[in-house]
Formats: structure tokens, sequence, C-alpha cells
């Protein structure tokens, strides 16, 4: 009989054991789910925030008001883009709460040819960052940017600046990757960009792209590009 009951006892304690550990296991992949759905909102979070600002020559009339414009000034972006700066649409916006506004919408920066105090124009960039903006010219790809910049501040900042500047590129030798960083440039119009390589002249790129846009889309997208003489 005692044998029984030690048996019984034994049986007792490794089904209390086994149960133990399965509930902890249980509780370590709740624990990983939940860190991991964590980190996945966290990086959604990041990304939606990075993405919020509108370039102000692609934001749609819808868009525009939704900043609380008003009628009138919106009426005068959407007349008078494609802004060729920030300069331009700074001008229009007089009286409005640019701090606030640039935020939201932008014209981005030639990163190598914008005067060093035009920078801090950009929400957050001070004096010293402005000057490390400058200091890193030529730029030859966003690659260089986010490796130089980055020495100073964290990704998700390095990101943030993506809505406000870009690196032109050379049409006959820029990578499809620079291509695709350009505001507004996507897959598409990337495929563009290269089937026509060799480029001879920019009358050429005007010639060639201007198939697929409109005079004023061309404009804007003509300040993002060059040829090496």
């Amino acid at each position: 009989m005692k044998n029984i009951t030690k048996f019984l006892a034994v049986c007792v304690l490794i089904s209390t054991s086994f149960t133990s550990c399965k509930n902890s296991e249980e509780e370590k992949k709740e624990t990983s789910t939940t860190v991991e759905t964590t980190e996945t909102e966290e990086k959604t979070e990041v990304k939606a925030e990075v993405n919020t600002v509108l370039n102000a020559n692609l934001a749609t009339e819808e868009d525009l008001k939704g900043l609380g414009l008003s009628s009138e000034i919106v009426g005068q972006i959407l007349e008078q883009r494609p802004f060729l700066g920030m300069k331009d649409l700074d001008a229009l916006l007089e009286g409005e709460n640019k701090e606030t506004l640039y935020k939201k919408m932008f014209v981005p920066f030639n990163l190598n040819t914008t005067a060093e105090a035009d920078f801090k124009m950009i929400p957050g960039v001070g004096d010293k960052m402005a000057h490390e903006f400058e200091e890193y010219r030529p730029y030859i790809s966003v690659k260089q940017f986010k490796r130089e910049i980055g020495k100073y501040v964290d990704e998700s900042e390095v990101q943030r600046y993506l809505n406000y500047v870009f690196v032109p590129v050379e049409l006959n030798t820029a990578s499809e990757d620079d291509i695709k960083a350009l505001p507004g440039v996507g897959k598409k119009m990337t495929h563009e960009f290269e089937e026509y390589r060799p480029y001879a002249n920019l009358a050429q790129f005007r010639k060639e792209i201007g198939k697929y846009v409109d005079d004023k889309e061309l404009k804007r997208l003509e300040r993002f590009v060059y040829l090496k003489e």
C-alpha cells in the first residue's frame, strides 16, 4: 500500500512540474510576442512620424487645406508651383505660423547648393547641424548624407531630415536607389530616367521625360538632375 501511495505521489509531483513548465513556457512566449508586437508598433509609429511632412509641390488641394491653410493661400500654392526653392514658398507664407507649418509641409533643399543659413528653416536644425549639413559637401549620394550626419544624430532623426533635403543625381551614372530617393520619384519614373541613357544634354532629358509628365512636373524633376561636363 505504501508503494502505491509513493507511486501516486510521484505521479502528482511529475504532473505538477510539467504543468508548471508548460505555463512558464507559455508565459515566455506571451512575453516574447508582446515585446515583438511593441517593437513593431514603435517602428511603425516612427515610420509614420517620419513620413508626415508633405512636399508642397506634390500635395493635393485636400492635403493643403488639412494643414489649416486658408482657401486663398491654398489657391496661390497650387497656382505658383512648382516651387524651385523653399524660399519661394516661404515668401508666400508670410503671416503664417511657419514654425508649426514646416513640420508638416516643405520644399526639399538641394544639399549641395543651399546656403548654410537656410538649412535652419528645417524644424529642429540649429547652427551646429546646419554647419554639419554644409561641412560634407559635395554629397554624391543619399547614402553619404546618412553616413556623415548619422555621426551626430540617431537613425530616426536622419530619416526625418530626408523629408527636407535631397542630393541631385548625375543622370548617366546615378544608381537606381539614388534616383528613387529623389522627392516624388518612384519606381516607374526611375525606370524612365534610366531607359534613355546616355543623355547627351538636358534638352534630351526634357524631350524624353516630357513624354510622361506635364511641363510643371518636368520643371520640378529637372531640378534634381545634372550632367557631367
